[in-house]
């Protein structure tokens, strides 16, 4: 769970695949550019906070899934290319990822 955020809940997001994503949700120290920390927070935060996958679709994150993936797959837009993607289920994300998106 980010550390400045105040949950009282189990964090949501289940699995991460990118180490950089994952040390800066962790720590809050990560190679990834450090202009896109307060973008990526603000991303993580809401997923953790997510019940289900629609609670994603807020304004500026660009929600939608992805075609031809089993399970689905879904996106959120955080800057230029770079998304996160990410399965849902039972209420948890796993699988999130922090990549270009062409």
């Amino acid at each position: 769970m980010h550390l400045s955020s105040v949950s009282l809940h189990i964090a949501l997001i289940k699995t991460v695949a990118n180490k950089q994503q994952k040390s800066l949700w962790e720590t809050g120290g990560s190679k990834i550019d450090s202009r896109m920390h307060g973008r990526i927070l603000r991303r993580l935060d809401a997923l953790d906070a997510a019940t289900a996958p629609e609670d994603m679709n807020l304004p500026g994150f660009d929600f939608h899934a992805l075609r031809g993936h089993t399970p689905t797959r879904v996106t959120v837009h955080v800057n230029g290319p770079w998304c996160f993607t990410f399965e849902f289920s039972d209420g948890d994300a796993y699988s999130l990822d922090y990549e270009q998106n062409h």
